[in-house]
């Protein structure tokens, strides 16, 4: 069974990939995907590292994270 936090990015993973969420879309607060998940502020923490070492989401100071790119199929 995988990490809460690899559940997480895949969940995410997926709606980029869907197109649910473009590019330049911004992701929901953490406090909402901690809701959506039922997972831990850690889990929600180790998700978006693992979709920013993708290169899929980039963090913008004070303002969230947004989505830089489609992951490739």
């Amino acid at each position: 069974m995988p990490a809460k936090y690899e559940r997480v990015a895949e969940a995410i993973r997926e709606q980029i990939r869907s197109g649910k969420l473009a590019v330049g879309d911004k992701l929901p607060s953490t406090a909402e995907l901690k809701a959506e998940y039922d997972v831990s502020y850690g889990s929600i923490r180790g998700a978006m590292l693992v979709l920013k070492t993708e290169g899929l989401v980039e963090g913008r100071q004070g303002e969230g994270v947004y989505v830089k790119a489609v992951p490739a199929q």
